[in-house]
């Protein structure tokens, strides 16, 4: 799965490895927003075991990390996490071409309807989500349960 030409900041966008996951780690610690119970390097395997595919990775041409994306499918609904973009290559087009690759894999999935979770506070995620044509769904909630 690779994109490039208008609009995706020119960028080649693939599926995460095994490999990656040191790097994409050390990414996420410098561009995403905040962390997660499953930053860790047991938790990007066993999502890359789970649903091959789900972690999308942008690449410039020498192959520097510029973005990620998880566009991970149950079945059900698609879900989508940790769009993160290196500071240096916001408002390149880097989240659409991720967020494109998402979208083409739902639908070659089955998938009906993309969801995200973007946290309150990120003003620079909500308007990036937005004019990727997303919308708050203010009706419902989100409960967590920590089970470790």
């Amino acid at each position: 799965m690779s994109g490039r030409g208008d609009g995706d900041g020119g960028v080649a966008v693939r599926a995460g490895e095994a490999a990656d996951t040191g790097a994409v780690l050390a990414f996420w610690e410098r561009a995403a927003e905040g962390v997660s119970i499953s930053d860790d390097e047991a938790g990007v395997r066993r999502l890359l075991a789970r649903d091959p595919g789900a972690l999308l990775l942008a690449e410039r041409g020498d192959g520097e990390l510029v973005g990620t994306v998880i566009a991970g499918f149950d079945g059900w609904r698609c879900h989508l996490y940790r769009l993160a973009v290196a500071p240096q290559w916001r408002r390149h087009g880097v989240a659409t071409a991720l967020l494109a690759a998402a979208e083409r894999r739902f639908a070659a999935l089955g998938g009906r309807r993309a969801d995200a979770m973007v946290l309150h506070r990120n003003d620079l995620a909500q308007r990036a989500w937005r004019a990727r044509g997303y919308v708050l769904q203010e009706e419902w909630g989100r409960w967590v349960k920590p089970l470790r």
